[in-house]
């Protein structure tokens, strides 16, 4: 499979959910995949990276520890910004 091929039957596997759909679903389902399973990816990696700086002795381990766990914090609670913030709109 050329590179041309792979990167239309990807690119169609990415649009076809959201080739019959409203932009407002399509944003409430790009939110769904955002909170429910990437950000959460995002925060473990970055508090794993954190701890193996911690464990390492890296002299910036603090800095990586307070950053993963504001990061850490910010992705988890992204549900309940959205919902704030959904509220507050309407």
């Amino acid at each position: 499979m050329s590179k041309k091929q792979f990167a239309l039957l990807a690119l169609m596997l990415l649009v076809a959910p959201f080739a019959h759909a409203s932009v407002e679903s399509s944003l409430l389902g790009l939110k769904n995949v955002l909170i429910g399973s990437i950000l959460p990816i995002f925060a473990v990696l970055g508090l794993g990276f954190a701890a193996f700086s911690f464990f390492t002795g890296n002299p910036n381990a603090k800095q990586h520890l307070v950053y993963a766990v504001t990061g850490a914090t910010i992705l988890f609670g992204a549900q309940s910004i959205v919902d704030l913030i959904q509220r507050t709109v309407r």
